[in-house]
């Protein structure tokens, strides 16, 4: 299978070794020997299973965990995150098949698979992933206490450390803690969302059988790794040493530890809604009480306790994990330690210089020419201060904003606050249904309305997934549109962590459009785009004809090519178009670090496409679209994955880069992600990801080239 052309020239040698530029030109596409599963689940499908394709991302993600070059306590922090990307997969994806099986689907999908069937093969594979986790985090643990952080048991503790340990129990845990027995008056209790739990053994009388207790361990409510002096415990290990204190008068037999997860797959009915925000604030209380999807518990539990547990939950024995345990790394993502020597190095971002030449400051600088930002090595502090002095800017009229996923950023809240209560029209348009985040977003909405701002709860039907932002300002005796255009969310925190781009622009055709989009969003009023892809009306069709022109050029001789990196692949109508620019001569190269379920390298089929999934330290956000475009090539991106949900369900916003040197920056990053080896995996026509060899990290390069200037 030949390579794309490259839109773009190779990275120079600051970004790109020498040995990799002498593997490039030798046609070097050399495979490691990681390998994960394949996710072929029908080999007469074209398709990939969605499922098993998921699965095959944590793979590689797990392998970052049991990769020795990454430092100790990085390892653990990927452990982490497989951990908890599981744990949605089950609240999520395995929750929808057991709803499928449920509603008696017998259409297969397009991999060709059934419900059952996709049941049954996600079951095996998680069974031996969960384990796989838990071995990486232990051998970390270990490999962290011999650099001197050790998590110990409580019986390890000196006979101080175990008094300390006594007192800050009663002190700050005990009083947490609601011991629970079932008997005939007292039911089985309800048993949260991915709750970590003690099944506690008490003695009865003579003859009887032990009394079953439940104790939850207050994860959240405090944290999971207790820390006494320079000692490090898992709270649950604290408590049940400490069961004596808690069941006073009665014998401790034995404790248990287990964890179950639920069924968070709710849908809101919104059609019937007359209030969306209290039918949200409704169903957040209904999602807690979710059909349970998976119980773990600890390999040494006794099988009377696993029975117990399963007909309580009414748990099929697939859906039982027997581990040696921690349960739940995911609380193990940051240990209370502070070892910069044991973590990936630091690097500042760039905090970009904005304050242009006159009173204007930031205005100036975009009257001047668009700015391009690339999170995290290009700091997120510059679309703060934009919307900071657009608040406080008198002649600014109008601040107009999308929120998706918020976080706790008081900058952000307090520069909507400030515009408002200086008399700014200040609008925003907060999704109330983004996943796990619906009560912070409901909270942000009541600040906001109360200081003033006009709020609107979404659209109906519809997610609010754009990363939007209008400025209004008064200039000149008339008004001037400044925008701001993202990949990822208003969060200040994920910032650091994820990679994305933003665009500060003041180009009146950007603004032109994303007026049109709020004056839709909030009015319902036609909205005609002639800039802007936006989805669910113009994305799709858009896309496609951008794929169709490509292969136009390449039916007339010329250098067709598509450059595409998004999050996930799953969408069965853009795959097909990718196929079809394939076949016209199209060279096509797909970086999709999640889910994809297209083949590559099928013969007449899709054997102009590769397919790379590229990872880090840095969680790779950014949505990227570039074309060839006969020699004069285009560049878009924007907040849609090529999904059918993103396409046809939200509300999705994808820019063109109309300055001619940010389109080549963008396609000089494509480039260089394209060439990295250090986080890139390599997708075959069998469905498995082979692991690329070699040590060259984009993002390593990026963030040194930022560090350098």
């Amino acid at each position: 299978m030949s390579d794309p052309t490259p839109p773009t020239p190779a990275p120079t040698p600051s970004t790109l070794s020498a040995s990799r530029r002498r593997k490039k030109a030798a046609g070097a596409g050399n495979v490691a020997e990681g390998r994960t599963l394949s996710t072929v689940a029908n080999p007469e499908s074209a398709f990939l299973n969605r499922e098993l394709s998921w699965l095959a991302f944590n793979e590689r993600v797990l392998a970052e965990a049991r990769d020795l070059r990454n430092p100790p306590l990085e390892r653990l922090k990927y452990a982490a995150i497989c951990g908890s990307n599981l744990d949605e997969f089950f609240m999520v994806r395995v929750a929808g098949v057991h709803r499928q099986i449920a509603a008696g689907v017998q259409t297969p999908g397009p991999d060709g698979l059934l419900p059952t069937q996709t049941l049954r093969l996600v079951r095996d594979r998680t069974h031996l992933m969960l384990r796989q986790i838990e071995q990486a985090a232990r051998r970390t643990l270990r490999d962290l206490a011999a650099d001197g952080v050790r998590l110990m048991r409580v019986a390890d503790l000196g006979k101080r450390a175990r008094a300390a340990l006594h007192e800050q129990y009663l002190s700050e845990i005990q009083p947490v803690l609601t011991p629970l027995v079932v008997d005939p008056s007292h039911p089985f209790p309800y048993l949260s969302n991915l709750s970590l739990n003690l099944a506690v053994l008490l003695e009865a009388g003579p003859g009887e059988e032990p009394d079953f207790a439940r104790v939850k361990v207050p994860v959240g409510v405090l944290p999971r790794v207790v820390k006494v002096g320079e000692a490090l415990l898992l709270l649950e290990d604290v408590i049940a040493a400490h069961l004596g204190e808690l069941f006073k008068g009665r014998r401790v037999l034995a404790a248990h530890v287990f964890r179950v997860t639920r069924n968070t797959d709710y849908e809101f009915e919104e059609e019937e809604a007359e209030d969306l925000l209290a039918t949200i604030e409704d169903g957040l209380r209904r999602r807690r009480f979710g059909s349970a999807v998976r119980l773990e518990v600890v390999s040494d539990t006794p099988p009377g306790i696993v029975t117990f547990l399963q007909e309580r939950l009414r748990l099929a024995p697939e859906d039982i994990f027997y581990l040696e345990g921690p349960l739940g790394t995911a609380d193990l993502m940051g240990l209370p330690v502070d070892r910069p020597d044991l973590s990936f190095p630091a690097y500042a971002p760039t905090v970009p210089d904005l304050e242009g030449e006159d009173e204007d400051g930031v205005f100036d600088t975009l009257r001047g020419g668009d700015v391009l930002l690339h999170h995290p090595y290009d700091s997120f502090q510059g679309v703060l201060n934009f919307l900071e002095e657009a608040a406080r800017d008198p002649q600014v009229l109008a601040i107009k904003q999308t929120l998706y996923r918020t976080g706790d950023d008081r900058r952000l809240l307090g520069a909507l606050r400030t515009a408002a209560e200086n008399g700014k029209q200040v609008v925003a348009l907060i999704e109330l249904k983004a996943r796990f985040d619906e009560q912070r977003n409901i909270s942000w909405a009541r600040k906001l309305e109360r200081a003033g701002a006009h709020v609107v709860y979404g659209v109906v039907g519809l997610k609010i997934h754009a990363k939007v932002t209008m400025v209004v300002r008064r200039e000149g005796g008339g008004l001037r549109r400044y925008v701001h255009v993202g990949t990822g969310n208003y969060n200040a925190k994920t910032a650091r962590l994820y990679t994305d781009l933003s665009l500060l622009s003041a180009q009146p055709e950007l603004g032109s459009d994303v007026a049109e989009l709020f004056n839709h969003l909030t009015g319902y009023a036609e909205a005609r785009y002639h800039r802007l892809l936006v989805a669910p009306d113009t994305a799709r069709s858009g896309l496609v004809a951008l794929l169709e022109r490509e292969t136009e050029h390449a039916q007339a001789g010329h250098d067709a090519w598509a450059h595409i990196k998004v999050n996930q692949l799953t969408d069965p109508g853009m795959i097909e178009a990718l196929c079809r620019a394939s076949q016209g001569g199209v060279k096509i190269r797909l970086i999709v670090r999640g889910v994809c379920c297209l083949r590559p390298g099928v013969p007449g089929v899709s054997e102009n496409i590769r397919v790379h999934s590229l990872l880090g330290r840095y969680l790779e956000h950014a949505r990227l679209f570039a074309f060839g475009g006969a020699g004069k090539p285009e560049v878009y991106f924007g907040s849609a994955d090529w999904m059918s949900r993103n396409l046809d369900r939200r509300v999705e916003v994808i820019a063109p880069v109309l300055d001619a040197h940010h389109r080549t920056t963008l396609l000089e990053l494509l480039v260089t992600e394209w060439t990295d080896e250090r986080g890139s995996w390599e997708l075959g026509a069998d469905g498995v990801y082979g692991k690329l060899s070699g040590n060259f990290s984009a993002q390593r390069a990026f963030a040194e080239a930022r560090h350098r200037g």
